[in-house]
């Protein structure tokens, strides 16, 4: 593990005080960044941040702040293919994924290199990508989380235009000939303007984020490759089907957004239904990124985290 790794700040996003960012290898010896944040009051435990798709470590200065608030000691990380971390292609635009077990494996290396920092009890917050990943590391056999909160998880695809069936068919097909690292579609790097966008209400919000990626070009992430979506296809699958989340007893909230538009919510509650300790909430008119989206939404959000910490508790 290397100190020293940049974290980026702009006037409307300063680094949450105390916070610093350092370089750990992941699977495959992969360059991969972390932040830690420390809680200036007492110490309630630590939680676990795992940012969606293209989401880098920035994006959650806010999310960090909440947490600290409430005493916890703060962990966001970069996934690889994203953020500062690893990027897979030479074209690092392209959002591309080769499996999910690389990516449990570098949470796993996450974990190892942190863990002396981190005080007990855990908790992991996941939003799309990042929940669904952070549900399959608990689904494995990762026992030493008390709880997870998941925002809008990725536990089911809306792919239109495509057909959902013919969608998958093609990930698996172009996968398997080695096509996997071509793009879905051609112009995933630009970014809609606000009044198109499918992920949050709040205006100021949005702008902060792209403000973000303006300062470091290097945070920018276009849109998926067929690899990726198979990655994705292939890691629901694991949830709907598996044995791991039948037989996992950590407690667990899915947030659900009631107006999302690029995960499927019947997807949510079918996953949910098949854990012992799993629960299912939706946000009413709420957009895919509960996180950043409006004060009431968001407030929605921190009682179930909330509520889930003191069951826990």
């Amino acid at each position: 593990m290397t100190a020293g790794a940049p974290l980026v700040e702009i006037a409307t996003a300063p680094i949450p005080a105390g916070g610093a960012a350092e370089w750990f290898a992941g699977e495959d010896g992969a360059r991969l960044r972390a932040a830690l944040f420390p809680t200036a009051g007492p110490v309630r435990g630590s939680v676990v941040v795992s940012p969606g798709r293209t989401e880098p470590i920035e994006k959650y200065f806010e999310v960090v702040g909440d947490l600290t608030g409430r005493g916890f000691v703060v962990l966001v990380h970069d996934w690889r293919g994203q953020g500062l971390s690893h990027r897979l292609l030479t074209d690092r635009l392209l959002g591309h994924a080769d499996g999910f077990e690389p990516f449990l494996s570098d949470h796993a290396a996450l974990i190892g290199a942190f863990e002396s920092r981190l005080p007990k009890p855990w908790f992991a917050l996941g939003h799309s990508m990042g929940g669904c990943l952070a549900l399959l590391v608990l689904a494995s056999g990762e026992r030493r989380f008390s709880g997870a909160v998941l925002s809008a998880p990725m536990l089911g695809l809306r792919t239109a235009p495509i057909p959902r069936p013919i969608g998958r068919s093609l990930a698996t097909v172009f996968s398997r000939l080695g096509r996997g690292g071509a793009a879905i579609t051609r112009g995933g790097g630009q970014v809609a303007a606000f009044e198109n966008n499918v992920l949050t209400h709040d205006r100021d919000r949005y702008e902060r984020n792209q403000a973000q990626v303006a300062a470091c070009p290097d945070l920018a992430l276009g849109g998926p490759t067929w690899g990726w979506l198979d990655f994705a296809f292939s890691a629901i699958k694991v949830l709907e089907r598996g044995p791991g989340l039948a037989r996992m007893e950590t407690s667990f909230t899915v947030v659900g957004a009631g107006g999302d538009r690029l995960v499927d919510n019947g997807g949510q509650r079918r996953v949910v239904a098949r854990a012992p300790a799993g629960r299912f909430i939706e946000i009413p008119g709420a957009f895919h990124e509960i996180l950043q989206e409006t004060d009431a939404i968001r407030a929605a959000f921190w009682s179930e985290f909330d509520r889930l910490v003191e069951r826990a508790a």
